[in-house]
């Protein structure tokens, strides 16, 4: 064994990952309170800009775009050059250009500069679980992950008080300017982390085959190696088409519950932040029990449950919501919905083998972002049709779908991250 993989190996036994764990719980928490920061700016945008419904909508559309894109090719840079320098890389990429936005001043430029840091948005999401996964030992795998996925809900209420105190007093330029704050954290995991030993365990296989004179297969050929696999094709399929509905109703959520509060059920602006500060503080919750549980009883039965329970819950908020209840069915909903994305990212990468596992889970989980897409544009022509709450029927039927395809077709821990 090399002296790099040595290293790797004996930073594992030190428990590294638990420092590694923090600068990918950080990441995690930047990267959801900027993708709300956008959330929160709209209507300062729409008013400063001159813009239409339609072009602010539009901004939303790039985010997704671009975080699409940096999905797939982080996963792609996480199996060329490693797990670590993938995260870093990523963080800077939009740190940097969260920044920049605070220095547009039209609808043209903001937009393009929203759509170049978008990569680094999506990007993160894939990296960081996958060198999380890399480094946890297995009995305790998505206990971890399942906590690093409340990272997400976290940023969302930073988020949220973010903009409740910088909005009124400071604007809308000063909030993109706190993302100079995660630079220094980025630089500081590049010099504290060390890569997995499974990454460097594969490098290091590549090297000896090229020194033997084997023919070495190009780091472009990652989804050649995943399809011409039955097996790794397969999931990859399987993976694709439940990460789009489950994407299809977490963004589906996420972008019309504000809305749905304030014009549907009658909430002031202060009333629904509270409101929805106390579905995501019970989402943290309901990721990392989920999480805990996941470890016990297994991947799959825990995924299948927080869809299907979803699922059947979001018809209770829309029929059965009156002013009395609605905070705790909003507890209890944020508490379900969080379950899903707790047991995802582990469930996914014990799905692929090294070789190709950033490549995979990128592009599968990035192919699903078409449901992100969707989603926003679905639920608004439904709520112009009929209502919001009628769209969220649509939502529940696409958890349905999201819980069913793992419960039939996807087994448990078909790699070890650890041991391979």
């Amino acid at each position: 064994m090399s002296n790099s993989v040595e290293t790797g190996v004996n930073a594992t036994g030190n428990r590294i990952w638990i420092t590694a764990f923090v600068f990918c719980f950080l990441t995690m928490v930047i990267d959801g309170a900027d993708v709300m920061l956008l959330a929160y700016s709209l209507s300062s945008l729409k008013d400063e800009f001159n813009l239409t419904s339609l072009e602010a909508g539009s901004l939303a559309s790039y985010t997704l775009a671009g975080m699409a894109v940096g999905g797939i090719y982080g996963g792609w840079l996480a199996d060329r050059l490693g797990r670590v320098k993938a995260v870093v890389f990523s963080v800077l990429l939009f740190s940097i250009g969260t920044i920049f936005l605070g220095f547009t001043h039209s609808y043209v430029e903001f937009a393009v500069v929203r759509g170049v840091s978008a990569l680094g948005l999506g990007s993160v999401y894939v990296v960081c679980n996958t060198l999380m996964a890399e480094y946890v030992p297995t009995r305790y795998r998505n206990t971890v992950l399942g906590s690093l996925q409340a990272g997400w809900s976290v940023g969302y209420i930073v988020a949220t008080l973010l903009a409740k105190w910088i909005l009124p007093s400071y604007g809308w330029r000063p909030l993109f300017y706190t993302g100079a704050v995660p630079i220094a954290m980025a630089l500081l995991m590049w010099k504290m982390v060390p890569e997995p030993a499974t990454w460097l365990r594969v490098r290091e296989q590549a090297k000896r085959l090229a020194a033997s004179g084997a023919t070495l297969v190009k780091e472009k050929g990652k989804f050649n190696q995943i399809f011409s696999s039955p097996k790794a094709a397969r999931m990859f399929a399987l993976w694709a088409v439940t990460a789009g509905f489950l994407q299809f109703g977490n963004y589906g959520v996420n972008n019309w519950m504000p809305s749905y509060l304030e014009s549907e059920l009658g909430m002031k602006f202060k009333t629904m932040t509270t409101f929805l500060v106390g579905t995501y503080g019970a989402s943290i919750l309901g990721k990392v029990l989920a999480g805990y549980v996941a470890d016990k009883v297994g991947r799959r039965t825990v995924f299948a449950f927080g869809c299907l329970g979803t699922a059947l819950f979001l018809p209770i908020i829309v029929l059965f919501n009156n002013p009395q209840n609605i905070l705790w069915l909003l507890i209890v909903f944020g508490f379900l919905y969080g379950v899903p994305y707790s047991v995802n990212a582990t469930y996914m990468t014990e799905s692929f083998e090294a070789k190709y596992r950033g490549s995979a889970v990128g592009g599968a989980y990035n192919v699903g972002r078409i449901g992100a897409a969707l989603s926003p544009a679905v639920i608004g022509f439904f709520a112009t049709r009929d209502s919001i709450g009628f769209g969220f029927l649509l939502v529940g039927a696409a958890y349905l779908i999201c819980g069913l395809i793992p419960a039939i077709f996807i087994r448990d821990k078909q790699y070890d991250p650890v041991r391979e």
